[in-house]
C-alpha cells in the first residue's frame, strides 16, 4: 500500500512528529523485526575477540564523542 505524505507543505516540526510516530509504531512491535543475519555474525566476532582477551571496550562519553566527530 503506498503511502503519500504531503512532505513539501509539512513543517519541519510535522516531519519529525511524523517520523516520531512511525518509530515509537516500530518499536511497539519490535519482535515482529527479525535482525539480520550479520547482526549475529558481528555479536559472535566480538565475543570471540573478548574470549582471546582481544576485546576492547570504551566508556559511553568516549564512544559518544567519536560518534559525534564521526557525523560531524
Amino acid at each position: 500500500m503506498p503511502i503519500s505524505l504531503p512532505l513539501k507543505e509539512m513543517t519541519l516540526e510535522e516531519k519529525l512528529q511524523a517520523m516520531e510516530s512511525i518509530w515509537d509504531d516500530l518499536c511497539a512491535h519490535a519482535e515482529r523485526m527479525p535482525s539480520p543475519d550479520w547482526h549475529g555474525e558481528v555479536l559472535a566476532g566480538r565475543e570471540a575477540a573478548i574470549e582471546r582477551g582481544e576485546g576492547q571496550f570504551e566508556d559511553w562519553d568516549t564512544a559518544r564523542r567519536k560518534i559525534d566527530q564521526e557525523i560531524q
